[in-house]
């Protein structure tokens, strides 16, 4: 296979548009070239078949859709209340809305994956790679919550995005005077998150 690392990234990144337009059975190596703009055959000869196209495809995403770590380094300096977990909220989103493209890819090779043993295994490791890294941050960062709120905040943040990106007349208006997305997202954050660390401990005290 041929290499040159920024003609494949650009393959790659052609496949996550096609993926995300197309679906899982409108990635093909024809559909890629020509959303990369190259001759036909180009994409044949820098992925082993479609496989390692779609494996290339996740790990790219992973790059993609990963927090900057400037902006990470920044938030770090504030407080460590639940206004902080609200602005890497804000972060999350403002990142998925920015690549809409790569998270709808990213929905569409976990429907791929329900379909491909080796993909769903490697997906699953992946994504509760993510989820135990977070609860790992957040023990680290002395942020408010724990284990129980790194999950319940990773579903409720999960389901606001597929709707949002996918759906978003059904969270429209859903609650009056709040807006959509960045409402839901403190909302969310409100709801979950205790204020403090401190805050919590009294909570736990108490029971």
């Amino acid at each position: 296979m041929v290499a040159n690392p920024e003609r494949r990234t650009a393959l790659v990144d052609a496949g996550v548009e096609v993926l995300a337009r197309e679906g899982a059975r409108g990635l093909t190596f024809r559909a890629v070239d020509a959303q990369a703009g190259v001759p036909a055959g180009t994409a044949s000869n820098y992925f082993g078949g479609r496989d390692d196209l779609l494996r290339q495809i996740d790990s790219r995403l992973r790059i993609r859709l990963a927090p900057d770590p400037a902006v990470v380094a920044e938030l770090l300096t504030r407080p460590r209340d639940r206004s902080l977990i609200a602005a890497f909220m804000h972060d999350l989103m403002a990142r998925a809305t920015g690549d809409r493209t790569g998270w709808l890819a990213l929905l569409e090779m976990r429907l791929e994956a329900t379909r491909r043993p080796e993909l769903l295994a490697s997906s699953t490791a992946s994504v509760r790679g993510d989820l135990v890294e977070g609860m790992e941050f957040q023990r680290a960062a002395r942020l408010p919550g724990g284990d129980e709120t790194v999950a319940v905040l990773y579903l409720a943040m999960l389901g606001l995005i597929l709707e949002h990106l996918t759906l978003p007349g059904v969270l429209d208006g859903v609650l009056p005077g709040v807006s959509v997305p960045d409402g839901l997202v403190d909302r969310i954050v409100a709801t979950i998150v205790p204020e403090t660390a401190e805050e919590q401990v009294e909570e736990r005290t108490q029971e």
